[in-house]
């Protein structure tokens, strides 16, 4: 049996990214009936990361005919699209690891007991001073890691707004730059120039996604900022990145890899191959996110995540089981997700 169930939720103030600005997220709940055990996933696309609304509906309606007698496992190999498959493959993980009575994060490989996860907070695209306020509010708050968003503007103008945090804030939070690959390789070199004294944790993907050799190229040609990436985990083979030692830091959104069980296992390889894994959102709703929360609980010593995104939601479909308090995250220790959306 699965229920497909739409939902739109409008951000409590519009996300600025150099791909544009992100004002509402919309897409699906999905429940699943496994050995007597409802699940639940969402599937939250975002163009870009993943399918079209209309793709992930259309592999949502399939998903049926291809379980068969309720056989999930074959509708997860058959369904391609990602976010259908984080949706069918969380729902599956929630209802078995209900059926274990275990939490989530132990259901996908962590036998210690994890009650709290690292955190940073996400900055988008601002002038200056507004940008040296929201670091300063979130460090206010607890946060030592903040994320900034860069690249809509000129590589000089964001140096200049990485100047000012770290006069308003000083050395004790740690700061990371997001270009959303809005960089073109003469860009991303003058870039991580302009940043190299600002002392960053990292620089995420400062070049279009399919640009893995230049991405290679600028981390092994003498640049001292640690290199991420991020959209370019989406949509190819994790060995292929690793292989061309394109990355010091991997950005995993189970949304965008196709689910838990994906995010957990190319964290995994990632660790192998010495590329630190880091888990972050797609702005998704309270079911998603809380799933994000238990894979980065299910990698051991995780750093700073990108979990922190319930506050920039309007609203929520269900309360939050994993609030945030002094740059961290509760990991909820229910069995299965952990999310009561009141038709149990």
């Amino acid at each position: 049996m699965i229920d497909i169930e739409s939902y739109q939720l409008d951000l409590a103030r519009p996300l600025s990214t150099a791909r544009g600005t992100i004002e509402k997220r919309t897409g699906f709940l999905v429940r699943v009936e496994y050995a007597d055990r409802m699940g639940v996933g969402e599937a939250a696309p975002l163009p870009g990361w993943t399918e079209s609304l209309d793709a992930c509906r259309d592999a949502l309606d399939w998903a049926p005919e291809l379980a068969g007698d309720e056989d999930w496992g074959v509708a997860l190999g058959e369904t391609s699209e990602p976010a259908a498959r984080h949706a069918l493959a969380l729902a599956l993980a929630d209802a078995r690891a209900r059926l274990d009575n275990t939490p989530l994060y132990r259901y996908l490989g962590n036998e210690r007991l994890v009650r709290r996860v690292p955190v940073n907070a996400t900055v988008g695209d601002a002038d200056c001073e507004t940008t040296a306020r929201a670091v300063t509010r979130a460090a206010e708050n607890g946060f030592d890691c903040v994320k900034i968003k860069v690249g809509a503007r000129s590589v000089d103008e964001d140096a200049d707004r990485f100047r000012r945090v770290r006069e308003v804030v000083g050395d004790d939070v740690a700061l990371r730059a997001d270009a959303n690959g809005a960089w073109d390789r003469a860009q991303a070199e003058r870039a991580m120039d302009a940043l190299e004294p600002f002392d960053l944790e990292y620089v995420e993907q400062p070049m279009p996604a399919d640009e893995v050799a230049a991405h290679a190229g600028l981390r092994n040609g003498g640049n001292e900022v640690p290199l991420a990436l991020d959209e370019s985990v989406a949509g190819r083979a994790v060995t292929e990145l690793l292989a061309a030692e394109a990355a010091d830091y991997l950005v995993l959104k189970p949304m965008a890899l196709g689910g838990p069980d994906r995010a957990r296992s190319v964290a995994r390889q990632a660790r192998q191959a010495g590329v630190t894994p880091v888990v972050s959102t797609t702005i998704d709703s309270v079911v998603a996110r809380t799933a994000a929360v238990h894979v980065a609980a299910a990698i051991p010593e995780v750093p700073a995540c990108g979990l922190a995104t319930a506050d920039w939601l309007a609203d929520d479909l269900a309360p939050d089981p994993a609030p945030v308090a002094d740059g961290q995250i509760e990991v909820p220790q229910a069995k299965g997700l952990g999310v009561d959306l009141g038709d149990e």
